[in-house]
């Protein structure tokens, strides 16, 4: 498949992905967290409160809305429409350092040894996982 088009302008790039929770700042900050990148900007809504923050390594950009009417799904009983999937050299030390910043780890974890789901602190699941080395 070619990654040209006929029509021009018509190839788009992703500048960033989109995240809602109940709190988008303590979603950000802790994403930026297990990350080591930043929150970099805050984005007020139409009454001036700050509702959307950007979190970066400087190449790419996660953008985490707080949403008056969010609801954690209820996983697993809830199909999930998209998650994060994080890899950490230190598999073990990463999940103990996600939990002390506020993840949970739920009962049901169907990756066995290959990755381990925790919830953010929204509620929402993201799974873990040991990096692939580069000989892999």
């Amino acid at each position: 498949m070619s990654r040209t088009s006929s029509l021009p302008g018509a190839v788009g790039t992703v500048t960033s992905y989109a995240f809602w929770g109940d709190d988008g700042k303590a979603l950000a900050v802790f994403y930026a967290a297990a990350l080591g990148w930043q929150v970099t900007q805050e984005y007020p809504d139409e009454n001036g409160v700050p509702t959307a923050f950007l979190v970066t390594d400087g190449t790419t950009t996660f953008v985490f809305y707080t949403a008056k009417d969010f609801t954690a799904p209820d996983w697993p009983e809830d199909e999930l429409p998209f998650h994060l999937d994080l890899a950490f050299d230190d598999i073990e030390a990463a999940e103990q350092r996600l939990l002390t910043l506020g993840a949970t780890k739920p009962a049901h974890q169907p990756g066995g040894e290959h990755w381990t789901v925790l919830k953010d602190p929204s509620g929402q699941p993201f799974c873990i996982s040991a990096a692939q080395s580069q000989d892999s």
